[in-house]
């Protein structure tokens, strides 16, 4: 009797098992602000205006304190179709664009002779540094004794609150450039020239754009104070004028014109910066 026997086969490949999950990988979290918002300047004000308007609509503002925006609108139609607006405008628009101007060159000038020289600094960082501590609005008798009490000593002490901002920002850019940069450009035997213009600039401007932002915010600000001693013409003689007559709406013009200078001149200063310095890569963009 022979014996039969059975050997079984072991499949080669053995099939996916139907119940084995998934792999998941853990989610990175996104630490970035994320995409900037259309238009996302002006979310705030928008907002500070609607609240304003819902506010005066239901009465809860005194119009005698605080008149309704529309109210402020139609004042400032009724000063603008007088010429009266328009005339102060161009007048305080001229003030800050000299104060300004003046600013700028002082600033940047001292910043570089003081960031770029040892002798500069010595010269220079502690007289401004010293200037800084003694309040702008203060120098304004002062001022007044020196210059008279005509256009230049209004022009000249809003050069002095643009500077101060600007030759910070510039002088601390400098002085924090890393030395090995500077080593850099000896080894590669850079002129005086190329080095300013290839390590200096691009290294500064950031410090640069911080200060002249807050420069140009410094104008319209000291250009409201200045414009209510002696001026016949202004924004602030404007709003001056209306204090003695308890027109809280000619006020209120005046302010949300500073306001809207002030926001328009620093996003354009931003803009810039962002196409200038469009080779950095940070948080804001």
């Amino acid at each position: 009797m022979t014996a039969v026997t059975t050997t079984a086969t072991t499949p080669l490949v053995s099939p996916p098992a139907a119940s084995a999950a998934p792999v998941r990988r853990p989610r990175r979290r996104a630490l970035a602000p994320g995409k900037r918002l259309p238009a996302a300047r002006l979310i705030g004000p928008g907002l500070v205006l609607a609240v304003w308007a819902a506010a005066s609509a239901a009465g809860q503002l005194d119009p005698a304190a605080i008149p309704a925006p529309w109210t402020v609108l139609r004042t400032a139609g009724q000063l603008w179709s007088d010429g009266t607006l328009s005339t102060d405008v161009l007048t305080s628009l001229e003030r800050a664009a000299y104060g300004f101007a003046l600013g700028l060159t002082a600033g940047v000038v001292l910043a570089l002779a003081a960031g770029l020289s040892r002798v500069g600094e010595a010269l220079i960082d502690g007289t401004v540094q010293l200037n800084r501590a003694i309040p702008a609005l203060g120098l304004i008798p002062l001022f007044i004794l020196w210059l008279g009490i005509g256009e230049t000593f209004k022009i000249a002490i809003i050069a002095i609150v643009v500077y101060i901002p600007i030759y910070l920002n510039l002088h601390a850019a400098l002085s924090g450039i890393d030395h090995r940069y500077v080593e850099l450009a000896e080894v590669q035997g850079l002129s005086r020239l190329r080095f300013i213009r290839q390590i200096v600039v691009p290294g500064a401007l950031p410090g640069f754009f911080v200060g002249l932002r807050l420069g140009v915010t410094g104008s319209w600000l000291s250009l409201v104070v200045l414009e209510q001693i002696n001026a016949t013409s202004g924004l602030g003689y404007l709003m001056f004028q209306a204090q003695n007559y308890g027109r809280t709406d000619i006020i209120l013009v005046g302010l949300l014109i500073y306001g809207v200078f002030g926001l328009v001149s620093d996003s354009a200063v931003r803009l810039v910066e962002r196409r200038v310095l469009s080779w950095r890569r940070t948080l804001s963009n």
